[in-house]
């Protein structure tokens, strides 16, 4: 299997990437030559890794029905020079919740089910914790 995507150019410093059906708007800020017309490349890696581990973590909440509600992710990348890349992720996963400990366990595997995660970790240190 394989996944598949596609980036196009759209302005001087934009593009849009596309899956399916689904665009997103790539480019820089103002400050960096970019007309600010979407989130960077780097933030879209967050935020891709963001999804992609919360998408797991709501199907595994719903497989045990579990009671846990209004599910957010924040994700904080330390950043690195020469070259330019992510020293380390940490996310940080808050929900509304009785069982913080069964929380903690669906975190971990939705952590060790994540595409971007196993991707990522041999190259950056990364972790998920529960506030």
């Amino acid at each position: 299997m394989a996944i598949q995507v596609e980036v196009v150019q759209t302005g001087v410093s934009t593009a849009e990437g596309r899956a399916r059906q689904h665009t997103v708007i790539i480019d820089r800020p103002l400050d960096k030559g970019g007309q600010d017309a979407g989130m960077m490349g780097g933030e879209q890696l967050l935020v891709a890794l963001g999804g992609c581990f919360i998408s797991n973590l709501l199907a595994a909440i719903r497989a045990r029905e579990a009671g846990i509600e209004n599910v957010r992710v924040e994700l904080s990348g330390t950043l690195e020079s020469a070259p330019s890349r992510f020293r380390a992720i940490e996310a940080v996963v808050r929900a509304d919740t009785a069982d913080q400990a069964l929380l903690e366990k669906l975190v971990d595997m939705a952590d060790k089910a994540c595409i971007c995660a196993n991707t990522l970790r041999p190259a950056v240190a990364l972790s998920f914790r529960v506030a």
